[in-house]
């Protein structure tokens, strides 16, 4: 009889901790399908993660976009990173540049970061020092980890004039609250 009660308490703890994440995807998929920007990005967290539903590129890919072509800058991102990397997308650098650029200019300072990178390795967009700078300089002064040590290796590379474009640059994008970055 024992065992009994033990199994029926083990089926009753893995049904009832289903029910919660079923419960929680459900409210959230019928959030995200109403248009809401806020679900749409978690479900794409859900789907890139696996959190309560199978790891799902191209779902992650669906949901990360709905998000992002509302506004939502950490979809922007994500969005980026998706192109960038080639998940659940064909890899295309300057698709991820598109979306990187309109995450920073939210302030975004991981897709400042990666910005500056796509810049100084000349990927999705030419090569351009200058701008590499400015990116990675916004990143810095948001607290971005690995933004100075970046920022000293591509200063090897730089003439004082073209560090100096590059801070001028770098404080106008800033003070105009990312409206003159280029």
């Amino acid at each position: 009889m024992k065992s009994c009660y033990f199994l029926l308490s083990i089926l009753l703890m893995f049904s009832l901790s289903g029910c919660s994440n079923d419960s929680e995807f459900d409210q959230t998929l019928e959030k995200a399908q109403q248009g809401s920007a806020e679900a749409q990005f978690n479900l794409g967290v859900m789907y890139d993660y696996g959190q309560g539903v199978p790891k799902d590129d191209t779902e992650a890919l669906k949901w990360f976009r709905l998000a992002a072509e509302q506004g939502v800058a950490r979809a922007q991102f994500r969005l980026g990173r998706m192109y960038a990397n080639g998940k659940g997308v064909p890899e295309n650098d300057t698709e991820a540049v598109k979306w990187y650029r309109l995450a920073a200019d939210q302030g975004g300072a991981g897709a400042q970061f990666r910005l500056g990178y796509m810049y100084a390795a000349g990927e999705g967009v030419p090569k351009n020092d200058i701008k590499a700078y400015v990116w990675y300089s916004l990143a810095k002064a948001q607290s971005y980890r690995g933004a100075v040590e970046l920022i000293e290796m591509l200063k090897e590379d730089m003439s004082r004039e073209q560090i100096a474009e590059g801070q001028a640059l770098a404080a106008r994008c800033s003070e105009s609250n990312y409206k003159d970055c280029d």
